[in-house]
C-alpha cells in the first residue's frame, strides 16, 4: 500500500524537483557566502522549510537582534499558510500520526498537488499526501545542504548571488501576473510597496509593506472574489 502510494506520488513532485533544487543550491550557496556553516542551511531547511523566510531569515540572523520584528516578519511571510490550512481541513481529516507532519510540511508546490491531484483508484490518499510532502521537504533539504557544503569549493566569485532572493520574487510575480486575467492583487502590491518605499525607507518599509497588503486584501476580498467568478 505505502509502496503503491508513492509511485503515485513521486510522478507529480518532479517538476517541483527540479525548481527546489536550483532553488535549494542558491540558497545553500548564499548562506555559505553569508558566512554560516552548511549546518545552518541544512537545520534551517529540515525544520523550518519555508523557502522565501529562510532566504530573509539570511539577514535576520545577521542584524541586530530584534525578536518581535523577527517573529511578525515570519507571520507575515507565511501568512498564506492559514488559508492554505483552512483549505485543506476536510483533506486531512482522519490522517492519525500523519496529520502533525502534514500540517509541518505544508508549503505552496505541496498544497497545490495535494488539493488538485486526482489520486488514482486503490491508493490509499493519506499516504500520498504523506509522499507527496516527504518527497518535496527532502528536495529541499537535499538541495540547500548540498548547496551549503560545494559552496565552500567554489572558486568563482560569488559577489551578488544574494539577488538571487529578488530574482526569485520576481519570476514568481512575472508567473502570477501572466496566469492571472485580473490583477487587482498585483497593483494592490506594488502600490503599497511604493508608497510604503517613499514614506519609511528602504531600510524600514518592509513589514508595514505586507501589513497594508494583507489589510487590503482583507478589506477587498469579496470584490475581487466576485471579479474572480464573473471571468
Amino acid at each position: 500500500m505505502k509502496w503503491k502510494a508513492f509511485r503515485a506520488a513521486f510522478p507529480h513532485t518532479l517538476p517541483i524537483f527540479a525548481g527546489f533544487w536550483f532553488l535549494g543550491l542558491a540558497y545553500g550557496i548564499y548562506m555559505h557566502v553569508a558566512g554560516f556553516s552548511f549546518v545552518y542551511p541544512m537545520l534551517m531547511s529540515l525544520l523550518i522549510f519555508g523557502g522565501s523566510l529562510e532566504f530573509v531569515a539570511v539577514e535576520m540572523l545577521l542584524s541586530p537582534f530584534a525578536p518581535v520584528q523577527v517573529f511578525i516578519m515570519t507571520l507575515l511571510i507565511q501568512a498564506r499558510h492559514l488559508f492554505y490550512g483552512i483549505s485543506m481541513l476536510d483533506k486531512y481529516k482522519g490522517m492519525g500520526w500523519k496529520k502533525g507532519y502534514l500540517i509541518f510540511g505544508m508549503c505552496d508546490e505541496t498544497f497545490s498537488i495535494n488539493y488538485t491531484a486526482e489520486i488514482p483508484d486503490g491508493v490509499d490518499k493519506g499516504w500520498f499526501f504523506f509522499f507527496v510532502t516527504l518527497l518535496n521537504h527532502f528536495y529541499w533539504f537535499s538541495g540547500a545542504t548540498i548547496g551549503g557544503l560545494v559552496g565552500s569549493l567554489l572558486k568563482f566569485d560569488t559577489t551578488g548571488i544574494s539577488f538571487v532572493m529578488t530574482a526569485m520574487f520576481v519570476v514568481i510575480f512575472l508567473e502570477q501576473w501572466l496566469k492571472g486575467k485580473h490583477h487587482a492583487a498585483s497593483w494592490i502590491g506594488l502600490l503599497a510597496s511604493v508608497v510604503c518605499l517613499v514614506c519609511f525607507g528602504a531600510d524600514s518599509f518592509l513589514i508595514p509593506t505586507m501589513a497594508a497588503i494583507l489589510l487590503t486584501l482583507l478589506l477587498c476580498r469579496r470584490k475581487l472574489e466576485r471579479t474572480e467568478k464573473k471571468s
